[in-house]
């Protein structure tokens, strides 16, 4: 059987563009398989900053903060107590789940030498020995789990300076995940706390003293028209009115009030997300 050359020479090329074709298969399988375990690898080793953007380099809409705020699974809730001369005297930390809102640590610093000058609650540095005036709050307990007053009763108080209470606390908080403070007219406690500016801080009281975020504020009490309430949207009357207890009394201790604004959180039943319009910085 006679052969065509210049047939043979296409069947020829044809061949060996499909191995070639094969080969570059091959090496862009291989290059792939290589860069998915090197991000593997990568993501492995990664810190959680570092994590959160390898995971997340390719989603769109949402912006970082908004994200990390989503995905975060727990949230600090801080109060202040000043002296005669507005310097803080005591930080009350209470840690909470974001997803159940219940109370899961507290951290309590008195400053030294601040707290020494005295002021209107110096009376209740050392709350934290005694036993609660009020009722027990009913909504952290969970079977198997402390309750906040057992945690509050437990919880060490460290007499140190401003500058190891704020260094402890912003690196608790760092080693915990946690990216967001919430707090009762927050501005003044952020005022107080410039340290810990680098965290994202909410105002509950955006919330809770606004009718259209709480509804237990009643039609017949009277509201701005923004829809703040005009007088008694403190941390004791809210907290009466949300709870429905009206002989609880604010203690006016940092950490135990951090408890119950981180109570006031749960009984507004409101979502992290719905805070976004109570960031203040």
């Amino acid at each position: 059987m006679s052969s065509n050359p210049s047939i043979d020479f296409l069947e020829m090329l044809k061949a060996g563009g499909s191995k070639g074709q094969a080969a570059g298969s091959t090496t862009r399988g291989s290059m792939r398989a290589n860069s998915t375990n090197g991000s593997s690898k990568a993501l492995e080793k990664a810190t959680p900053e570092v994590k959160y953007k390898l995971q997340n380099k390719n989603c769109k809409g949402l912006s970082p903060k908004t994200s990390k705020s989503a995905i975060a699974s727990r949230f600090a809730v801080i109060d202040t107590e000043t002296n005669w001369r507005d310097q803080v005297m005591s930080i009350g930390v209470a840690i909470a789940d974001a997803t159940t809102f219940k109370c899961i640590d507290c951290l309590y610093y008195i400053i030294d030498p601040e707290y020494r000058s005295g002021g209107m609650y110096s009376g209740v540095l050392h709350y934290h020995v005694k036993r609660n005036i009020c009722e027990a709050p009913l909504n952290y307990r969970e079977s198997g789990k402390p309750s906040s007053e057992e945690l509050l009763l437990s919880t060490e108080e460290h007499v140190v300076s401003r500058k190891e209470a704020l260094q402890a606390i912003k690196s608790y908080l760092q080693e915990m995940g946690i990216g967001s403070i919430y707090a009762y007219n927050g501005k003044f406690d952020l005022c107080h706390l410039p340290e810990l500016g680098s965290f994202e801080w909410y105002d509950i009281m955006r919330l809770a003293a606004y009718k259209q975020h709480n509804r237990a504020i009643d039609d017949s009490l009277p509201c701005c028209k923004t829809g703040r309430l005009k007088s008694n949207y403190g941390v004791e009357p809210i907290t009466r009115m949300l709870s429905g207890n009206m002989r609880y009394c604010e203690v006016h201790n940092a950490v135990y009030d951090a408890v119950d604004e981180l109570r006031i959180i749960e009984l507004l039943g409101r979502s992290l997300e719905e805070y976004e319009v109570a960031k203040i910085n």
